[in-house]
């Protein structure tokens, strides 16, 4: 039977799809709707808050570590931050502080988690394309470090950080000094994450949603490659497919629209993480 007349018999909604043009990777990569300063600085804020408590749902919280942060729109030079000690489940868009460049806070109640700040000031002054950057001490993040190594495209999944990760391997204790933030931002490069050997992992994107997603993705990612390993020898995939793969599913569209979708459900179950 020629598959001609296969097509023929099935449905048009996938006859459809069979005839339809290959993928691109753009297709996800559409412009970001353009907003008054003021509706870009809500829309941070809100998607910050609801960052927090998706990953409290994912488990990535762990005691008073980890900071999520969103550039404002109009004072490039500060973020917005989670304050100290309050759980990532319970975070509303209220308690998020406004940070300038010298770790002062000019918005909201602290205290300020002043690793968040060494961190992620010098991200920010490093990379003026990212808006958003993500760490804290996910489990599997924080094994998957230990090895010192960076992550093997292994399966579809991981090949969105294919060549698009980097290591970070000078462990000093806790960063409490912005020259140590300053060398994580020279070992991510232009690049979306960075392992931090010893330490976890952290990811840095054009949007909050991408970012956000990013980290779930690499501790996703993480978990994934220890399991293989302790099954057996995992088989990468040869460098030409994951460099294609990674075009495909490596966009921050894609990880914009994955992000929306958990966000919607969480915030008609939790409406008020948006006050």
């Amino acid at each position: 039977m020629s598959t001609t007349s296969i097509q023929t018999e099935l449905p048009a909604s996938l006859r459809a799809l069979l005839n339809a043009q290959p993928f691109r990777k753009d297709w996800f990569d559409d412009p970001l709707p353009q907003r008054s300063i003021e509706d870009e600085r809500d829309h941070r804020r809100q998607q910050l808050a609801i960052a927090f408590r998706l990953f409290a749902q994912f488990g990535l919280n762990v005691g008073l570590a980890g900071h999520i942060t969103a550039r404002d729109p109009e004072w490039h030079d500060h973020f917005w931050v989670n304050p100290l000690g309050i759980n990532f489940s319970q975070i509303r868009v209220s308690d998020l502080l406004l940070v300038n460049a010298q770790g002062e806070i000019v918005l909201g109640q602290g205290p300020l988690n002043r690793a968040a700040f060494a961190i992620h000031a010098a991200l920010h002054e490093a990379r003026p394309d990212i808006v958003s950057a993500a760490h804290t001490h996910s489990t599997y993040g924080k094994a998957w470090s230990t090895l010192g190594r960076l992550l093997d495209p292994l399966t579809q999944d991981s090949c969105a950080f294919y060549q698009d990760h980097a290591l970070f391997d000078d462990f000093s204790g806790v960063v409490l000094e912005t020259d140590e933030g300053q060398r994580i931002g020279q070992a991510l490069g232009q690049r979306k994450a960075v392992i931090l050997k010893n330490h976890g992992i952290l990811t840095a994107g054009p949007t909050v949603e991408a970012a956000a997603w990013w980290y779930i993705a690499l501790e996703n990612a993480c978990h994934t490659q220890l399991l293989a390993e302790a099954a057996g020898t995992p088989q990468p995939i040869p460098h030409d497919v994951a460099a294609l793969t990674h075009t495909q599913v490596g966009g921050p569209g894609g990880a914009f629209h994955t992000f929306r979708g958990y966000a919607e459900i969480l915030v008609r179950e939790q409406p008020e993480v948006l006050q």
